[in-house]
């Protein structure tokens, strides 16, 4: 198991974290779960309405959905929008190498944004870059 401040390293390198204060992101670190997934093990399936994400430590991930893949590595996430809104997933997250992630519940992140409100600076600029890379792709 990782200490608090390995996890806080880890963090900020992850854009939706990246301008939250270390102070800040070491409550948050402590709520994480440490998880680990073989090569072609599902982290989620496409439908499954779950309530929690997954911050990238190790490994690479293939993320499908119906219309693109991408794969995605360390100090990315997947799953984001179940912390702000639980619906059904829209893509599979498939470990292409063994994978080690945070898995952040959605509980410990409204309590996070609840208690402090400058982890919202990075996830409203990073929504805002995802809105604007779709727009500049359609």
């Amino acid at each position: 198991m990782l200490l608090t401040i390995e996890r806080v390293t880890l963090l900020k390198r992850v854009s939706l974290f990246e301008r939250t204060p270390d102070r800040v992101l070491a409550g948050l670190a402590r709520t994480l779960l440490e998880e680990e997934f073989p090569v072609g093990t599902d982290l989620m399936v496409a439908g499954a309405v779950e309530d929690w994400m997954f911050v990238l430590t190790e490994g690479t991930v293939r993320v499908t959905r119906p219309d693109r893949a991408v794969d995605l590595g360390a100090g990315q996430v997947v799953g984001e929008l179940a912390v702000l809104e639980p619906e059904p997933r829209t893509a599979t997250v498939t470990a292409l190498t063994d994978v080690r992630a945070f898995r952040l519940r959605k509980v410990d992140f409204d309590e996070a944004l609840r208690t402090r409100p400058e982890i919202a600076v990075g996830v409203i600029a990073e929504l805002v870059r995802r809105l604007r890379e779709a727009h500049s792709s359609a």
